[in-house]
C-alpha cells in the first residue's frame, strides 16, 4: 500500500534534474493565474510537503520559506488581460512556461499536475492529482498558491469591497455581490461569466 501523501517515486524514474510544475488560480474571477516550477534537492526534501489545499495557511507559509531556501524555484504568471485574450487553459500553459523559464537551471524532465501540459521542449509527464503524489509538484503547488494569495492580499488593500483578503478572487457571495454593486476592476477577468454579465448589464 502506498503511503499517504506525495513521495519521490515519480522523480526517481526520471534522469537528470526534475522540475515539478503546478498552478494556482484557474477558477477565480480576479487576479492572475500563477504557476511555479520547483527542482528539489533529492537529499534535502522538506518534510510535510503535500497538496497546498490540504495544508493550513501557517504550514504553507512555513514550507514556502523552506522550499525557497533549499530548492531551485521559478515563478510565472499570466495576467487577467492575457486570460481574456487566449482563454484560461492557454494562459495557464503560458504561466507554466514562464515558471520553467524562470528556473535558475534548465530541467531535464518536467512533471506537470493534471492531464495536459504545454508543448515543452523538455521531456515531461502529466500526473493527475500530482500535487498529492509527487513531492516536486506538491512543492510547486505551495509556491504557486502562497505567491498568488499574497498578490491578492495586496490587491485587496486597493479594492477592499470585493473581499479578496478572504476569497482571493474566487466567486464567493461577497465577491459576486460586490461585482454587482460596484462593477468590475482592472483586475477582473472579463471573459468569465459573472464578470461578463456584469459588464453587459452596465453597458
Amino acid at each position: 500500500m502506498r503511503k499517504a501523501g506525495p513521495d519521490n517515486s515519480h522523480e526517481a524514474r526520471c534522469v537528470g534534474r526534475v522540475a515539478g510544475v503546478d498552478e494556482a488560480g484557474r477558477g477565480p474571477l480576479a487576479g492572475p493565474v500563477v504557476a511555479a516550477a520547483v527542482i528539489l534537492d533529492p537529499v534535502c526534501i522538506p518534510e510535510g510537503l503535500n497538496d497546498s489545499k490540504k495544508l493550513s495557511h501557517a504550514r504553507r507559509e512555513a514550507l514556502f520559506d523552506i522550499i525557497l531556501g533549499c530548492a531551485h524555484v521559478g515563478i510565472g504568471e499570466a495576467s487577467p488581460e492575457e486570460i481574456d485574450s487566449i482563454n484560461i487553459l492557454q494562459a495557464t500553459f503560458l504561466a507554466m512556461t514562464r515558471a520553467v523559464a524562470a528556473l535558475p537551471v534548465v530541467p531535464d524532465h518536467v512533471l506537470v499536475d493534471g492531464n495536459r501540459a504545454p508543448r515543452w521542449r523538455y521531456r515531461y509527464d502529466t500526473i493527475v492529482g500530482g500535487d498529492a503524489r509527487s513531492v516536486s509538484i506538491a512543492a510547486a503547488s505551495i509556491i504557486a498558491k502562497v505567491t498568488r494569495d499574497r498578490h491578492m492580499v495586496r490587491l485587496h488593500e486597493a479594492h477592499p469591497a470585493y473581499g479578496w483578503l478572504e476569497n482571493k478572487g474566487y466567486p464567493t457571495r461577497t465577491h459576486l455581490e460586490a461585482v454587482s454593486r460596484f462593477g468590475v476592476t482592472v483586475h477582473h477577468r472579463r471573459s468569465f461569466g459573472p464578470v461578463l454579465r456584469a459588464t453587459e448589464f452596465s453597458a
